[in-house]
């Protein structure tokens, strides 16, 4: 077990399997696109609960990215601005992103300079703990802003 075990000729895998029987262990295919074929002599119940561990370490390890929104209107007022400008600084800083957006009702899209005034003065004010990943954008009667956190030192 832990060996490697080259065997010449066409009886390969029967020679594996004979191996394989001798040791009261099963023949397990590791690597079958490769040329020729990688195969291990191991217990195969503790080589599947191995794989699962790796791939639930990996799954651990990779982070998950969440995305907070936050509305706002054409003409919102300089305090639902602030109340709304302290959430996005504490989203940014617990490390998610925040999705700013402006959303236009009936004739307001009139407004639309409004809007993109809006995001931009709300992306400034947010530079020291997140930059700008997209710049405002109109799309339908909604223009957003994405704002991601700045790596921590």
């Amino acid at each position: 077990m832990g060996e490697n075990i080259e065997v010449p000729g066409v009886f390969r895998i029967q020679d594996a399997l004979r191996k394989a029987d001798e040791l009261e262990l099963d023949l397990v295919e590791i690597s079958p696109n490769a040329e020729p074929p990688v195969c291990r002599i191991t217990d195969f119940q503790k080589f599947l609960y191995e794989q699962k561990k790796k791939q639930k370490e990996l799954k651990a390890k990779a982070s998950k990215i969440i995305v907070k929104e936050i509305r706002f209107g054409p003409n919102t007022d300089d305090h639902d601005y602030n109340f709304k400008l302290k959430h996005a600084e504490r989203f940014l800083q617990e490390g998610a992103k925040v999705k700013a957006y402006v959303f236009f009702k009936g004739r307001s899209i009139l407004y639309n300079e409004q809007g993109e005034i809006l995001l931009l003065r709300f992306a400034n004010a947010l530079e020291e703990v997140g930059k700008v990943e997209q710049l405002p954008k109109l799309e339908g009667k909604r223009m957003t802003i994405f704002i991601s956190p700045k790596k921590k030192k």
